[in-house]
């Protein structure tokens, strides 16, 4: 069986990297890479050692299994060899013309990022994989635009306060930032509905910031649920009054499938220290913060405001690796002495399948 890796052209990142490479083969699986795939995470078609590279229409064309980092184009996809799979990070919640547009295809589309955040699944989500880097580079990130220490120094000039930080959301990304916080030596407060991040956050050594009252959903898969306005609006009063004191908010906050909660009005803004800094890792979704712009970076009365959502692409390289581990695990599942196996019944398939018809015959279909 042919597995083609294409190279992403929005994105740094490659689904394969050369330390990786043994175990596909292990799969069974013939790899074809495309030309120039893992440039942008400083990994040259040399470095993938034995492994053939090709134009990308070649192995379009050639492969069964197709990975890929973005989705493919509707040109792309009526070049695909018929029957074969499509691998990749499609958001469908977010872009469901993208689904629509599959659908039509004929073909088996797989979306890393719909696979449930569950034990089970943890080696093949690509979610927090890519949190866990977006939270590490927020708190570095916030530590260079702040025009301050992190750490409390004390020096023969005079002793110098440690920074206050504030990260609202305790997932992945909001406990990476925490403990990145932390060891860079600020104070740090962390906020989340969810009352079992509380346990989390405090191991971090953070103080857990509780308002009473929220709809705690263990079935959200890490992810937020709706609130109602009464308990938002004392979220809110509550965000404020720490708000004030902070130094740095790290905001991390989503509700799957839905635009992102606002936690930091304008007027939580406008109530800050002159040089503070937000980091809004849910800028892509609407923002935490009402003043977030979605890949910018603004002030705002002396706050500087950064809104990326993909943050992880400035780590390309351990990204990448990240990825490609994810992708080897979800192919090892489905996949046994390299051919298609696939339990069609089992939750991960039934979660990362947006596109594609089911054989109704058996739940498990194998495929040479």
């Amino acid at each position: 069986m042919t597995l083609g890796i294409l190279k992403s052209t929005h994105d740094p990142r490659v689904a394969l990297v050369p330390a990786t490479v043994k175990k596909f083969r292990d799969l069974q699986l013939e790899l074809l890479l495309e030309t120039g795939a893992g440039k942008a995470s400083h990994f040259t078609d040399a470095d993938y050692a034995d492994v053939k590279v090709e134009h990308r229409a070649t192995i379009l064309r050639q492969a069964d299994i197709v990975l890929s980092i973005s989705p493919l184009t509707t040109e792309e996809v009526a070049q695909t060899k018929t029957g074969a799979l499509l691998i990749g990070i499609y958001e469908p919640l977010n872009y469901p013309e993208v689904v629509q547009q599959l659908t039509k295809s004929g073909l088996q589309v797989f979306s890393l990022d719909m696979v449930p955040r569950t034990t089970l699944a943890q080696s093949m989500d690509v979610l927090s994989s890519m949190a866990s880097l977006a939270g590490y580079r927020a708190a570095l990130l916030a530590a260079t635009q702040l025009p301050r220490y992190f750490p409390m120094f004390i020096t023969a000039a005079g002793s110098i306060k440690p920074a206050r930080v504030l990260v609202l959301g305790a997932g992945v990304a909001g406990l990476q930032a925490i403990a990145t916080a932390k060891r860079l030596g600020a104070i740090v407060e962390a906020f989340d509905v969810r009352k079992a991040a509380k346990e989390e956050v405090e191991s971090l050594g953070a103080k857990f910031v509780e308002v009473e009252g929220a709809k705690d959903d263990s079935a959200a898969g890490g992810y937020a649920v709706v609130q109602d306005e009464d308990f938002l609006k004392r979220q809110r009063a509550e965000v404020q009054t720490r708000a004030a004191k902070a130094d740095v908010i790290i905001t991390t906050a989503q509700v799957r499938g839905r635009q992102a909660p606002t936690l930091v009005p304008r007027e939580t803004v406008e109530q800050m220290k002159k040089g503070a800094v937000i980091v809004d890792l849910a800028a892509s979704t609407g923002g935490n913060c009402a003043l977030t712009q979605d890949n910018a970076t603004i002030q705002h009365q002396g706050v500087t405001i950064i809104g990326n959502s993909q943050l992880y692409n400035g780590m390309p390289q351990d990204a990448s690796t990240l990825l490609s581990n994810n992708y080897f695990n979800f192919l090892k599942f489905i996949l046994k002495d390299g051919a298609l196996a696939i339990d069609y019944a089992h939750e991960i398939i039934q979660g990362a399948l947006i596109a594609g018809e089911v054989p109704s015959t058996h739940s498990t279909t194998t495929t040479s």
